[in-house]
């Protein structure tokens, strides 16, 4: 019987409260050229794709000139970051459920849609970073979430089989993606959902439930 040996977090909405900022940055930036996205559409049908996927989404289903994406992408990381130094703060329970994972031997692992530059800055202002045997963001497979790529890729990375990995997500996209990994999955809706104890109640139901099969 295969025990759950890692534990892949996703960032925005698990690890970091950290959605509001990628709204805010991205519509800051569309509207120096009078664009913008509604809260309903960026949870509804936004939430968890990378900016370059939103903007071309704008532009195929509204106005927006394909040849600014470059820049307006360029603005919105810039101002992501500015939210990021601004508001990232470490939180215990989760310094915690990270340490005492480690020290149980698990490989603990991120991977995000967010840029390598947000995601890298988001751990380290978190004090998460150490903890970390794999970071992915979107830079690092060809396909990002939905596309179960990134969990793939993170899988093998760590060393493991996809039944042996928990991936712990927050919205549509990112779950697409981890049960189309095969890896078990635990859905969260708030960051502070995301402690040990909810963790390894997980954990052990995923192994009790293989037991009684």
């Amino acid at each position: 019987m295969n025990k759950i040996k890692g534990i892949i977090f996703d960032i925005d909405g698990v690890l970091i409260e950290a959605k509001d900022w990628h709204y805010d940055a991205l519509n800051k930036a569309l509207g120096l050229f009078g664009h913008a996205i509604t809260k309903y559409d960026h949870l509804v049908t936004y939430d968890g794709l990378p900016t370059i996927i939103k903007l071309d989404m704008l532009s195929r289903e509204g106005n927006l000139p394909y040849k600014l994406h470059s820049f307006i992408n360029e603005l919105k990381q810039k101002f992501t970051m500015d939210f990021v130094y601004t508001h990232c703060k470490p939180r215990f329970y989760h310094e915690y459920a990270l340490s005492q994972l480690k020290s149980n031997g698990y490989k603990i692992g991120c991977a995000s849609n967010s840029t390598s530059d947000s995601v890298n800055l988001m751990l380290t202002r978190s004090k998460l970073l150490r903890y970390m045997d794999i970071v992915l963001s979107a830079q690092d497979v060809e396909n990002p979430k939905p596309a179960p790529d990134m969990y793939i890729a993170a899988i093998k990375s760590l060393g493991l089989m996809p039944e042996e990995c928990l991936v712990i997500e927050d919205n549509k996209n990112g779950i697409k993606a981890a049960i189309a990994s095969g890896a078990h999955l635990m859905v969260v809706t708030e960051v502070d959902e995301v402690n040990i104890e909810n963790i390894m109640y997980m954990i052990n139901k995923i192994e009790q439930d293989r037991e009684d099969a």
